[in-house]
């Protein structure tokens, strides 16, 4: 999990999932107040884990005869990538721009 560049306090795994939910809003340290956004390369990640899987799976790998069935599961592995999000996302301190 990500840690403020000032003060090394952790970010809860929650502020971390409604920054990425809401276009990647700036975070602010809840210890020091400090602001930080999400690096390219972490809106980059987010992307992978979440649209990547999902794409794969509904074009290629689906074993179901069942469009809805096939979506169904696609969304389901949408949504555990976005849970997944707040664990791989990349932060800098916005005074490090």
């Amino acid at each position: 999990m990500q840690k403020c560049d000032s003060c090394r306090a952790a970010f809860n795994w929650s502020m971390l999932l409604k920054s990425s939910l809401w276009m990647y809003k700036p975070i602010e340290c809840e210890n020091c107040h400090a602001k930080h956004k999400v690096t390219m390369t972490g809106r980059l990640t987010v992307t992978a884990i979440v649209i990547l899987p999902l794409w794969l799976f509904i074009f290629f790998l689906s074993p179901f005869e069942n469009t809805l069935v096939t979506l169904a599961f696609g969304i389901l592995i949408a949504f555990i990538g976005g849970l997944l999000a707040p664990y791989v996302i990349q932060y800098k301190g916005a005074s490090e721009e």
